[in-house]
């Protein structure tokens, strides 16, 4: 989700100002090596580009390109990071601007199975580079993987493909930012852990809010102890209806089928998603955000920011809840049918529970101590509560609102830029502010919170075992069969 301007918004709120990102130092990085580790550890000559795309993603399972900022050095030829932008549509397109327009980022592809969208941001892209015009348009992500000249890939897709191509990327030693949220199977994110620490990837999670000053102070006043002993959480975000207008067809999408249109590859969009009739919504926004083949909804898409968040302030990066029950309700109609709201409590094993919930059945609850919003986390304490949206920080007590932190004081990461925060871990080798063990956490509470809500069950929850404790037949909800050849 787009990030909105700071400003107040109520007599007893106020906003931590921000600071400006000072520029990088620009490392030295060579040349790439293009030699693929075997599987008994020897080397051996790159496959063709031919060989590579055509093994399809199972295959990716051994080989690794050493990329460049391995070799690289005081005397390397290079100290650009390359790039890749992987989906090049709305949201994409935003993110991959911000990072165009960092020093010492080059974008060498970009990927997009619909032909008009990367030829046309192939021309935005040469236009902004301060390097002159380089970056490639394909259809494939593959065909960007296998070249060693490209360091990092942006991957801005349909969630459905966020973990693929990750891993797929993982495996062809690419660091990687990945947008919110993961994606529709925990199983796939757990596979996506192993592979980039084998490989000591460099992972940015897009959830964009932690390098907001307004949240990390929030958080930081959380971790210190201004609203005393933390004793319960509310987390809610947007959820389908704040989009109703935005659809100018059939309510919840069309579900009658039309020729796919000329220059779009729609059996890669599809990818490891099961087939389906082309129709005129499902390759859209709102259907990549809103099909279940595809996505668990805004209970995710936008969940993820408030939940992480959530898990920030608390201190939870390495675990979460272990029990989920809530109501919740399913689109009757239409193509769309993910969650459409949800009213979601999860507790903690320190007992302390927090309520996820839409921000439909949010207003009420948050009207009573602070202004609504469509978004935002609060933290309530034995003192009092803090809480956080992208507009303002907000608090029961003002005073804290004006709080200076000293040397005893827990800080947390400060990033000011989040784009900026990855391209400099990716020199450095220093994990960012969102890692990928941040994203699985936060991610689990939105396909908990989802699995409980379709159940109507109360869902168990190890943290240690990362499973679904006695309800088989909800663990199995926590994996998605994947189309060949996409078998993750």
């Amino acid at each position: 989700m787009k990030s909105m301007g700071a400003g107040m918004v109520a007599e007893r709120t106020g906003v931590w100002p921000g600071r400006q990102v000072d520029r990088p130092k620009r490392l030295a990085r060579s040349a790439t090596c293009e030699m693929l580790e075997s599987p008994d550890g020897g080397t051996r000559a790159t496959h063709s580009r031919r060989t590579f795309l055509g093994r399809g993603f199972a295959a990716l399972g051994f080989p690794m390109i050493v990329p460049a900022r391995v070799l690289g050095g005081p005397g390397a030829p290079s100290n650009r990071v390359t790039l890749a932008a992987i989906g090049c549509g709305g949201r994409g397109g935003a993110v991959h601007r911000g990072m165009a327009s960092l020093e010492g980022v080059q974008y060498l592809a970009a990927v997009d199975p619909f032909r008009d969208r990367r030829e046309r941001f192939v021309q935005t892209l040469d236009e902004q580079s301060r390097y002159g015009a380089a970056a490639k348009p394909c259809a494939d992500f593959r065909e960007a993987l296998a070249r060693g000249d490209i360091d990092a890939v942006v991957v801005c897709t349909p969630d459905h493909w966020h973990v693929p191509i990750a891993i797929a990327a993982a495996r062809a030693g690419k660091d990687m930012y990945v947008e919110k949220p993961l994606g529709v199977s925990l199983r796939w994110a757990k596979v996506l852990r192993e592979e980039a620490r084998r490989r000591g990837i460099v992972f940015q999670y897009g959830t964009q809010q932690r390098s907001d000053p307004k949240f990390r102070f929030a958080c930081e006043l959380v971790r210190n102890g201004r609203i005393g002993e933390l004793r319960r959480i509310e987390a809610w975000c947007a959820d389908i209806s704040s989009q109703y207008q935005a659809f100018h067809v059939k309510e919840f999408g069309s579900t009658e089928e039309v020729p796919v249109p000329e220059g779009f590859d729609y059996d890669l969009w599809l990818g490891p998603a099961p087939p389906a009739p082309f129709t005129v919504d499902r390759c859209t926004s709102y259907g990549a955000w809103h099909i279940y083949d595809y996505a668990l909804g805004f209970i995710a898409g936008w969940g993820a920011h408030p939940l992480d968040i959530a898990q920030w302030g608390k201190d939870a990066d390495h675990t979460g809840p272990v029990e989920y029950w809530g109501t919740g309700t399913l689109p009757s109609k239409g193509l769309y049918d993910t969650v459409s709201s949800w009213d979601v409590m999860c507790r903690y094993a320190d007992g302390i529970e927090m309520r996820f919930m839409d921000h439909r059945a949010a207003r009420d609850v948050i009207a009573k101590y602070r202004t609504a919003s469509d978004h935002g986390t609060t933290f309530f304490g034995t003192r009092g509560w803090v809480s956080v949206d992208r507009r303002a920080v907000h608090a029961s007590d003002p005073a804290w609102l004006r709080t200076k932190f000293g040397p005893g004081d827990s800080r947390l990461y400060d990033s000011p830029r989040h784009d900026q925060n990855f391209i400099d871990c990716a020199r450095s080798r220093r994990p960012t502010i969102c890692t990928l063990e941040a994203a699985i956490r936060s991610d689990t509470i939105s396909h908990l919170s989802d699995i409980a809500v379709r159940t109507g069950r109360k869902i168990a929850w190890d943290p240690v075992r990362e499973e679904i404790v006695g309800d088989g037949a909800a663990a199995r909800m926590l994996d998605r069969p994947a189309r060949g050849p996409w078998v993750v």
